[in-house]
């Protein structure tokens, strides 16, 4: 079902769902409330039987088009989204995610002029603890190495999917990771960071509970894009995880020489030359 809009818009919000009614529900409630309305607002929910469609139904009035049918996966799912949009710049904000304040749309409004890609910050919830993922001023291969691009705050403009195509839907869990790594390094995409938070993820996606496929899927794809570059990246993991290791080791030295037994010792001269991960 599609809403006509008089004119294109500047932003296409685009929601992905299936069986995730309480999710969309909070998704529904962040979109809606946005003081901002030069956008439209699309749903593709993959045939849900939940109640997830009878909410959509629900709120047909505040939805600019939606569909409920069956899909190919969350990928294939996107590119619906991406095909129906008329907006400039497209911002996926997926079933459970919300838009980080009421006027967040709005204060972006500004920066949506020129790049390819104008990404923010997101913030990361999880039960009780929530922290801040944010998004590097300039773009490297290394940045890929070690992490991607958060879409649920990226604005992607229109027509760079027109231009470098949209997600590969052979893969499950990292075709957007592909996109945003084959559009920056290969393709040349431009790129803006802005610093407003634009979104929060709530952390109990598919991405965030299998990190062993997101290997597979990472390794497979620099391997067919990137070969020449694979052996670096082995190295380069093998010396993450050794990193992260003597990280580890030195937050619990650091914890152990804020006890009070060891502040005791140390008034009396012990431990004075000791730090066993020598880095003194």
């Amino acid at each position: 079902m599609t809403i006509i809009m008089d004119k294109t818009p500047l932003i296409s919000v685009i929601t992905i769902n299936f069986n995730e009614r309480v999710g969309l529900e909070r998704t529904f409630e962040s979109v809606f409330n946005q003081t901002f309305q030069d956008f439209e607002y699309i749903v593709i929910d993959g045939g849900s039987n939940d109640g997830s469609k009878e909410l959509i139904e629900e709120n047909t009035e505040k939805i600019s088009y939606w569909i409920s049918e069956p899909d190919k996966g969350i990928y294939n799912a996107m590119n619906k989204g991406i095909s129906a949009a008329k907006g400039d710049y497209l911002l996926f904000l997926n079933s459970g995610d919300i838009l980080y304040k009421n006027d967040v749309l709005k204060s972006c409004e500004t920066y949506l002029c020129n790049e390819d890609i104008i990404s923010g910050n997101l913030s990361f919830v999880e039960n009780e603890r929530n922290w801040l993922g944010k998004t590097p001023e300039t773009l490297s291969f290394y940045r890929f190495f070690t992490d991607t691009l958060y879409h649920p705050c990226s604005f992607i403009k229109k027509t760079a999917f027109d231009t470098f195509g949209g997600y590969d839907e052979e893969y499950k869990i990292c075709s957007d990771w592909k996109w945003f790594l084959l559009a920056i390094c290969k393709k040349k995409a431009t790129y803006k960071h802005i610093e407003i938070t634009i979104s929060a993820f709530f952390v109990d996606g598919i991405s965030s509970q299998n990190t062993d496929l997101v290997k597979k899927e990472r390794d497979e794809i620099l391997l067919k894009e990137f070969p020449s570059f694979i052996q670096d990246y082995a190295v380069f993991s093998e010396f993450k995880k050794k990193q992260f290791a003597v990280k580890d080791l030195e937050n619990k030295y650091n914890q152990l020489l804020k006890s009070r037994l060891i502040k005791f010792f140390k008034i009396f001269g012990f431990f004075k030359n000791f730090n066993p991960l020598y880095l003194k």
